[in-house]
């Protein structure tokens, strides 16, 4: 019997989930606030009130317009749609905007909105568990859109649960100009210092690392990591759900959710309860997936009840205990078979040694591993690193050497690590998706070899429990 997820993506699909206009603030009309560079459209912009809601729940969308007018709000579900790719499920119009007040910030530079809600929307019982976008346009004096996203969750359990990371997008982000964890203010810096808060109460400003998707503003890091696999998964017909960052937090039950979970593209910023909840899955029979590089690099600590904003905390010293393998920044390479025999390979024709050119990147992990019985190295190459690794960063042992590896649990199920942020880039390449690049190497695009090995994996995670 076809899952509810084939059922939902044999519905008539649209390209129109895009936005095909980005009017973005010049710096001379910043209102004191340096470097915006373009990161922010005030034309309009918005946030959600919660990165996640179950159907039935009630979410509502702040929006900002400067200057004043009237606008609509289209909502798509982001899915295959006969390669179309979104959805759409829901359009508010005629809706009135002004500008909102720009917050101030505070001692740890955090800016959090309080904003007058624009609609207020109930989530029908009906809607499939997926990552939506709201497409904010408006048409005069001069057009502009940008996007607010979140994810409607599933009541009931799913073969596989995809986690957004939607933490690490929260840390990047630098709405209003310099307002990321990476930001103390000072210009052109990348900060990594202590005192510096970012909250969810917020637009996302368009993404400020790697690549440059001015129209991808508003979604996060979703449409540049995470987008491919989602799409790819439901083209497959596999039995999908979705998960904010949030609800790994706050689920201890997630073995009693999915068989296989899902960590995917720059997942980066976990707390302590995401780690022991994910371990306690692995423990319980779920498998892991890490389609993933520099994740869980650091820890952060939170504030208030409704987790509204973070700060980061200290570095993990043992993800690898989990993953398998250490995380690590920047670095670019080949993806380099070392155990063809593996069942990971089977129908892909790889041998010893061949090479998948440039799927490792921008960050990725690598040794030292967990010492844990039948953990195996599947792949492993050395990768062009920039910038050079610091002395500290050396001790974490072999920077420079990416490593793909997997081990069994204890009830028949397996954790995978693909060990690269761009792993995704190798199953599909969706309308809207902006191919990855970096500074100093890239992916060739879709590869049949990605497709297998990851089918290979979702086949016998499913199999085995």
């Amino acid at each position: 019997m076809a899952n509810a997820i084939v059922a939902e993506n044999q519905l008539e699909g649209t390209l129109d989930w895009q936005i095909t206009r980005f009017l973005f603030e010049y710096p001379e009309s910043t209102m004191g606030l340096p470097l915006t560079r373009g990161l922010r459209s005030p034309a309009i912009e918005g946030f959600a009130s919660a990165t996640s809601v179950y159907p039935g729940e009630s979410i509502d969308f702040k929006v900002s317009m400067n200057p004043a007018g009237s606008y609509t709000i289209d909502i798509y579900r982001m899915g295959f749609y006969g390669g179309k790719g979104g959805r759409h499920y829901a359009e508010f119009d005629a809706l009135e905007g002004k500008p909102q007040p720009l917050p101030r910030e505070s001692v740890e530079r955090l800016r959090e909105c309080q904003w007058e809600t624009a609609v207020s929307y109930v989530i029908p019982e009906d809607w499939p568990s997926g990552v939506y976008l709201a497409k904010l346009s408006r048409e005069l004096p001069q057009p502009a859109q940008s996007y607010i996203i979140f994810v409607v969750k599933r009541r009931g359990p799913a073969d596989i649960i995809v986690q957004v990371s939607d933490l690490t997008w929260q840390a990047y982000n630098k709405w209003p100009g310099v307002n990321s964890l990476y930001d103390d203010g000072s210009p052109y810096l990348w900060y990594q210092g202590p005192n510096v808060r970012v909250g969810f109460d917020r637009p996302y400003a368009k993404y400020p690392q790697v690549v440059d998707a001015p129209l991808s503003c508003g979604s996060g890091e979703f449409l540049l990591w995470e987008y491919p696999l989602a799409y790819w998964l439901e083209s497959e017909g596999y039995d999908v759900a979705y998960y904010s960052n949030l609800d790994l937090h706050t689920d201890a039950d997630l073995a009693e959710k999915c068989r296989v979970f899902i960590s995917i593209g720059h997942d980066e910023y976990w707390t302590r309860q995401m780690y022991n909840h994910a371990s306690g899955a692995r423990d319980a029979g779920v498998s892991l997936l890490f389609l993933s590089g520099n994740a869980m690099y650091h820890e952060i600590k939170t504030y208030g009840g409704r987790f509204r904003s973070f700060a980061r905390d200290r570095r993990f010293t043992d993800e690898h205990e989990l993953m398998g393998s250490s995380t690590f920044g920047p670095g670019y390479g080949d993806w380099t078979v070392t155990k063809p025999d593996h069942w990971l390979f089977e129908g892909t024709g790889m041998k010893q040694g061949d090479r998948i050119p440039g799927l490792v990147g921008w960050e990725y992990h690598g040794t030292p591993f967990k010492e844990v019985d039948g953990l195996e190295i599947v792949a492993e190459s050395e990768l062009a690193v920039w910038p050079p690794f610091e002395e500290a960063e050396a001790t974490k042992h072999e920077p420079g050497r990416h490593s793909a590896v997997i081990y069994p649990g204890p009830k028949g199920n397996w954790v995978f690590n693909a060990g690269t942020i761009w792993w995704a880039e190798g199953l599909s390449c969706p309308p809207g998706h902006i191919p990855a690049m970096g500074t100093f190497g890239r992916p060739q695009g879709v590869d049949a070899r990605v497709q297998m090995i990851t089918r290979n994996l979702l086949d016998k995670c499913l199999s085995t429990r």
